[in-house]
């Protein structure tokens, strides 16, 4: 028998990642925004933006075909939960785009220095390099021999190029080898003015049910009205953190700020949408806990901490109490945000 501590490692159907992963994708790209001086050199403002839209619409491509042909490209390694091709084809797109060349007539990438590729020890081995380059063949690139191209839309390669510049250099949190951040086309990260973090969460939730987003953004406005500070990261899955810095002047780095979160809201191939609470200061308001909806008691009581420790299969426990953000949430909506606003530092 099993230990019930210990679940088997199951690997979700490459045509359900392929759905995680459009549903990161933002649901339009704006017109006109500014860049970074960072780009200037790259190519002209105009043909950038119009290279990320065309990059933007080869990514609902690319989990189109994802879904109906992944399963002969995407396989899972034994005692593994995720699908290294998925990492593989990110980090090549990344590599091609940064070091590769835009060629005079700017219809290709010149590429003769691929480091994730490169002899004695590739982290991507030969036979992943052609495994990924046959997919993104089928997604519209040519390859032939140290050029890329992309017949379609060769504007693709410039908007290829801005993000892998923007992913390896002017991220808050760090690149990690299992990191798919360019398959979210974050176009953002080009601008030059800061983003509105309401408007990055509001692409991040466009997927919910109306008034499941709206709900969220009601938190999101009540909490960082009380001071709170808010972080869009991505440590794994993607996050919108909430934490209490206090009297900080100095914002810490955006890993700091997670650690620190009183709830965040997470999207993840595991859980989907969700709202994990870390909940510490319970029993100063047990009276209160007793008004709620049963459910959301019985959650509450049950606490948070390594599922494991407590003798049950891993459920992420360790990251809070998990609500699934979902329709089934509006009927514990109330509840949430007096549950919250008692776990809000005094004096907010």
């Amino acid at each position: 028998m099993m230990d019930q501590q210990h679940k088997p490692i199951t690997v979700k159907p490459i045509g359900e990642v392929a759905a995680y992963l459009r549903n990161l994708i933002p649901p339009c790209i704006p017109e006109g925004y500014a860049l970074k001086p960072r780009f200037s050199s790259v190519a002209d403002e105009g043909d950038i933006r119009a290279g990320v839209v065309a990059f933007w619409e080869f990514l609902y491509l690319f989990c189109d075909k994802l879904t109906t042909d992944g399963h002969l490209y995407a396989k899972p390694r034994k005692n593994q939960a995720d699908y290294p091709f998925i990492h593989n084809i990110t980090n090549l797109l990344v590599d091609m785009g940064y070091y590769g060349v835009l060629s005079q007539s700017g219809d290709a990438l010149v590429i003769d220095n691929l480091p994730l590729c490169a002899p004695p020890k590739p982290k991507i081995p030969g036979s992943a390099q052609a495994e990924c380059q046959r997919f993104l063949s089928l997604c519209g690139f040519e390859f032939d021999g140290v050029e890329v191209k992309y017949p379609d839309n060769p504007l693709l390669l410039v908007g290829l190029k801005a993000l892998s510049i923007a992913d390896m250099e002017l991220r808050a949190d760090k690149r990690y080898w299992g990191d798919n951040n360019l398959l979210r086309c974050d176009y953002r990260l080009l601008k030059s003015e800061e983003s509105n973090m309401l408007d990055v969460l509001r692409d991040f939730l466009h997927p919910l049910p109306s008034d499941v987003q709206n709900f969220a953004v009601k938190l999101h406005q009540r909490y960082t009205g009380m001071g709170l500070t808010c972080v869009n990261t991505r440590l794994g899955e993607v996050s919108f953190a909430y934490a209490n810095l206090g009297k900080s002047k100095k914002i810490p780095a955006a890993r700091a700020i997670y650690q620190k979160r009183i709830y965040d809201f997470s999207y993840s191939s595991n859980n989907g949408f969700c709202l994990f609470v870390r909940a510490k200061k319970t029993e100063g308001y047990m009276d209160v806990i007793k008004t709620f909806h049963p459910l959301l008691q019985e959650r509450i009581m049950h606490g948070y901490g390594c599922d494991r420790k407590r003798g049950e299969p891993c459920q992420t426990g360790c990251k809070g109490i998990l609500i699934p953000l979902d329709e089934s949430v509006l009927v514990l909506a109330d509840d949430i945000v007096a549950w919250l606003d008692e776990e809000m530092p005094k004096g907010k």
